[in-house]
């Protein structure tokens, strides 16, 4: 079978599986958000998607209504922008469970590149000169668990390149394993 399909196979029953697993969190994290500032619980976010396709990636809102929607560390302040539980909800990545929506509609995948804001014109196109633009854009990748927030982005993109040539679905398994691990420690959240 394709490598393609079987990713997506993958994809489509560990979505579902995670998703009745997390049901019941996944709702006290949106009444949490709702509690705690105005504004819906979600954020829907223009990422930029397989051949460079602009979606829709709902994500549990951690800034406030008004932020503007650029990548966080272009803001001044970005730790004035938060909510209150936004810091808890970012490092504990809780913010990106909506993002299964993604995976099972099909514009993501449990692993491949970040996808990038609809403004990271820079990223855009490096990965599009360099063909990881033709890849569907993941929940975590392997430059996530290799610096995540604190890499610049010709190295992401080579970090992205790298997982485009190697890969497979134990290279993925490998990636959601140590992301699983640097979630739990924390590790390479700047904010």
């Amino acid at each position: 079978m394709n490598g393609f399909y079987v990713k997506r196979w993958f994809d489509l029953l560990l979505a579902l599986a995670v998703a009745v697993v997390l049901a019941v969190p996944v709702l006290l994290v949106a009444v949490l958000v709702r509690l705690t500032s105005s504004g819906p619980a979600l954020y829907w976010s223009e990422r930029v998607g397989r051949q460079n396709k602009i979606f829709k990636m709902p994500k549990f809102r951690s800034m406030r209504v008004g932020t503007p929607a650029v990548a966080t560390h272009l803001l001044a302040d970005p730790k004035a922008h938060l909510t209150p539980i936004g810091s808890f909800l970012r490092k504990s990545s809780l913010d990106e469970l909506p993002q299964l929506w993604s995976i099972l509609v099909g514009d993501m995948s449990f692993v491949g590149p970040r996808p990038a804001l609809f403004n990271q014109y820079d990223l855009i196109e490096l990965r599009t000169q360099l063909g990881v633009h033709e890849l569907v854009p993941g929940l975590t990748g392997w430059a996530q668990i290799n610096g995540r927030d604190e890499l610049p982005i010709p190295d992401k993109v080579k970090l992205d390149v790298e997982y485009q040539q190697r890969q497979s679905l134990w290279f993925d398994i490998r990636i959601l394993w140590l992301t699983f691990v640097k979630v739990l420690r924390r590790e390479g959240v700047s904010h």
